[in-house]
This record gives C-alpha cells, sequence and structure tokens, in this order.
C-alpha cells in the first residue's frame, strides 16, 4: 500500500465472535491468536497513511462475564453482582488489552519505532426512555437448549430468544446510541498518531441525568455505534466485519447471490424487501446506511476477518457508496481501485 501526504480516518468494526472458535468460546491464548490475525490489515491499513479507529463487539464475552459475575455472587454472599454497565466496561479493558497489544506487537514486528496504540474506556449516551428497554433484542452470551435457556430465565430473570439451529441465547435492551463522551479524545489520540481502540461493545451505556451520567442495563450495537463514532470523526471509510466474506441476496438459497457493490438506494431497496434480516446482516447494513448518508464520499466495506487485508486492496468483499462514480476516479490506498468489480 502507497502512503497518502494527507491522512483519512478509518473505523474499523471488529465483531466480538472474530475472536472466538466457532462464534461461542476461545481460550485467552486463542483469542490473543485471533487478534494477532486482525492486527495485520488494521496495520496495513496504518501503513497505507490510514488514521486508524478499532471498535469492537462483546456480544458473547460480555455474556460470560455475567455469567461468570451471577455465579460467582451466588456462591459467595459478598462479592457485588455486576450491572451489564459494569459488565460492558469489564469486557473494554479485557478485549482493549489483547486488541492493543497485538496491534502494537504488529507494528514493532515491522520494525515501526510509533507503536502507539491506546484503548480507551468509552460511554455511549442512550435515551432513558427508548422504547428497547421495553423490548429487549439484543443477544449475549452462550447458546443454550431450549430447556436450559428457559431454565435459566426462570432462575435469573432472563429474556430468552430463540437464534436459529444455534439454539437459544439471552437477549437484553439495545437503544440507539446518540452521544459518544469519548469523541474528542478519539479525535485528539488519533490526530497524534496513535491507532485507537475505543466504543468496545457499542460503549458502556449510560443516561444523563441531574445528577450527571449513570449507568444502565443495556448493551448497544456495536455497528451503530461505530457508524455514529465514524460520522462524527469525519471518517471516510467505515469497515464493518462479519461472518461472510460479501453481502448476498437470498442467502442460503438456491438463488443466492453475492454483491460486490452497492448504492445506498439499492441497498434500501433490499433492506425492505426482507434481503437483509434483523439478527444477521441487516443492522450492519442499516449502520452502514446511516454513515453513508451523513456524508457524501463516505464508503463502507462489509467482509469477514479473514478477507479484510485482500478487501481493502480490492479483492473482495461489497463496497457500499453514496457515489459509485468516485470508485472509478480515487484509489482506496494507492494500489488499486477501491470496489472494484470483481
Amino acid at each position: 500500500m502507497t502512503p497518502r501526504a494527507v491522512p483519512r480516518t478509518a473505523v474499523v468494526a471488529i465483531g466480538g465472535n472474530a475472536l472466538l472458535r466457532g462464534g461461542t468460546h476461545a481460550t485467552v491464548a486463542e483469542q490473543v491468536e485471533a487478534a494477532r490475525r486482525l492486527a495485520s490489515p488494521v496495520v496495513a491499513l496504518a501503513d497505507a497513511g490510514w488514521r486508524v479507529v478499532v471498535t469492537h463487539g462483546n456480544g458473547p464475552q460480555v455474556g460470560f462475564i455475567k455469567r461468570r459475575a451471577d455465579l460467582a455472587a451466588a456462591l459467595a454472599t459478598e462479592l457485588p453482582a455486576l450491572g451489564l454497565d459494569l459488565c460492558v466496561a469489564d469486557s473494554q479493558g479485557g478485549l482493549g488489552h489483547i486488541l492493543a497489544t497485538a496491534i502494537a506487537g504488529r507494528l514493532r514486528s515491522l520494525g515501526r519505532a510509533d507503536d502507539r496504540v491506546a484503548a480507551l474506556i468509552t460511554h455511549t449516551v442512550v435515551d432513558a426512555h427508548d422504547e428497547a428497554f421495553s423490548h429487549p433484542t439484543k443477544p449475549i452470551g452462550a447458546f443454550y437448549p431450549a430447556a436450559r435457556a428457559r431454565e435459566l430465565a426462570d432462575l435469573h430473570d432472563w429474556t430468552v430468544a430463540e437464534e436459529g439451529e444455534r439454539g437459544w441465547r439471552r437477549v437484553v435492551p439495545s437503544p440507539r446510541p446518540r452521544r459518544v463522551l469519548e469523541t474528542e479524545s478519539v479525535r485528539a489520540l488519533s490526530t497524534a498518531g496513535f491507532t485507537v481502540i475505543a466504543a468496545g461493545g457499542g460503549g458502556i451505556p449510560v443516561v444523563e441525568g441531574e445528577a450527571g451520567y449513570q449507568g444502565v442495563e443495556a448493551v448497544i450495537d456495536k455497528d451503530l455505534t461505530s457508524a455514529h463514532l465514524a460520522a462524527e470523526l469525519g471518517a471516510d471509510l467505515l469497515v464493518v466485519t462479519t461472518a461472510v466474506e460479501r453481502v448476498a441476496v437470498d442467502f442460503g438459497r438456491p438463488t443466492q447471490r453475492v454483491l460486490d457493490r452497492l448504492t445506498c438506494d439499492e441497498a434500501e431497496l433490499l433492506l425492505a424487501q426482507g434481503q437483509f434480516p434483523p439478527g444477521s446482516m441487516g443492522p450492519k447494513i442499516g449502520a452502514a446506511l446511516e454513515f453513508l448518508r451523513g456524508a457524501p464520499g463516505r464508503q463502507v466495506l462489509i467482509t469477514s476477518p479473514q478477507q479484510l487485508a485482500a478487501a481493502l486492496d480490492g479483492h473482495g468483499g461489497t463496497w457500499l457508496e453514496s457515489d459509485l462514480a468516485r470508485t472509478t476516479e480515487e484509489p482506496l490506498n494507492g494500489t488499486v481501485t477501491a470496489g472494484r468489480p470483481q
């Protein structure tokens, strides 16, 4: 990748499942190894002259943290129970550490003296009256058979929901992000040359009141927060990683067709037609559209972690843009044209 004279900003959103084997579990060593693999394309962007902000999900991890805390509190009553806000904060610290050391290590292995990486504890303001608090939908934690899920729901006063053939999971409120409190801190660190890790798990959910900010029982969608943060930072590129290499229509059917490029209008039409379900690709497309509609000239790349490096070089992934004509004129990284048809 050829360095740019004028830095541009890219926000790279990594799913919580990307660090877990099979999307369900992994040892710490396995998560560290997964983070090292993800560090390569992130560092490649930085080497190309981009200012890079990394965000990450925590759906599986925050559920594990909450479950562990509940079990510990049941065994030792002197131990305090943890609310979801503190569990999100816990996940930000742990995953931030894993990602920061992986990225810094990759920079160091390339002989870069400026291995400056900052993992930032990040709060996201939500509306206390958001209807999501009455209708939990965000899955967290492990998958369970139906009987076990109902047992845990009765025991812990959970709301659970079925997720296809994989089983049942706990679901919690997922209010819309309104404001990221640390946006200016992210901007200052990024401008100073740091690769910044922020908005982990969508940010620690807080509401604003007369007494200040207060944590609430919720987990915010990381893609929506990533899009919101990217817009606030004036980013040029939002990268959203997922389980598939490209977005597809008629997914899982004999008529399935992958998409290399999409305009906002095309994406909105397919979303309205039900091509992108709420439990899978729908939120990612919705977040992409919010980011793209905010200003002209922005781009979104959706691809798998494994394909990320190649997709950033124009060989894979699905590119969403508000102005397709731009992709024929300006390369993303100095090597190939972004979003070029495969």
